[in-house]
Formats: structure tokens, sequence, C-alpha cells
């Protein structure tokens, strides 16, 4: 209950954030890019992959989505400086954990696979094949 709550609620920011938009009537609508197309907001394709995928470790309740959704960009940019998936949950510090939360070693591998198609599909290839050469994939 407390992970629907919580994705509605942020469904409902993100629909108020589009609202008060106004275009000239006279001007015929802009056809939607690809890129617009593919993922308007990795945030909440993010966070609906994650109440998908039912894992173990938030069977009482994803946590807060602005606590969980902190981890992606981090996870991006040490994939864009050439880190590994298992310096991001070791050395690196990025393992997905809270105050009052905890993730399980095979939840937080999905997580960062999750985050990766959300805001940077461009290291989905790398993390699925460090994944696989792990055995966790």
């Amino acid at each position: 209950m407390h992970r629907t709550a919580t994705l509605f609620a942020l469904l409902v920011l993100v629909g108020a954030a589009g609202c008060g938009s106004s275009r000239d009537d006279d001007k015929p609508a802009a056809e939607p890019s690809a890129s617009a197309t593919q993922s308007a907001n990795p945030l909440v394709e993010f966070t609906s992959a994650v109440d998908d995928a039912h894992l173990q470790s938030y069977e009482t309740g994803i946590p807060a989505y602005q606590e969980l959704s902190a981890f992606p960009p981090q996870w991006c940019r040490a994939l864009d400086e050439g880190h590994s998936v298992e310096w991001m949950l070791g050395d690196g510090g990025l393992y997905p954990i809270g105050q009052d939360w905890g993730t399980k070693k095979p939840d937080a591998y999905q997580l960062v696979l999750l985050g990766t198609r959300s805001f940077c599909p461009k290291h989905v290839s790398a993390v699925t094949d460090e994944l696989k050469a792990l055995g966790v994939y």
C-alpha cells in the first residue's frame, strides 16, 4: 500500500509540473521528438520499474522515492567515469541504503540495472555484461 501511495504521489507531482504550460492555439502542436518519447521522466520510469520488480528487500514498502532516486544519477556518473558495478556497491559507497531501509545484494544489482535503464541507457550493455560475468543476471 505504501509503495502504491508513493508512486501515486509521484505521478501527481509530475503531472502537476506539466500543468500551466500554454501554447499559441493558432500554431499546430509540435510532433514529439524521438528522444522525448523514449522517457520524458527517468524518475517516473525508475520508480515504476522498482515497483514492478517486486524486490524482496522492499516487501514491506519501497523507500521514499526521494531517497532511492538519489542513487541512479550517482551510478551514471560513476559509470561515465569508468567504474564497475562492483566498485559502486563496494568501495564507491553507492550501495542503495538509507537510514531506516536497506537492500539485499541481489536486489542492489537489480536496482543498478533498473537505474541505468532509466537514467543512462548507454551503459545498460556494460552493466548487463558485468552482472552476467558475476553470475547475478
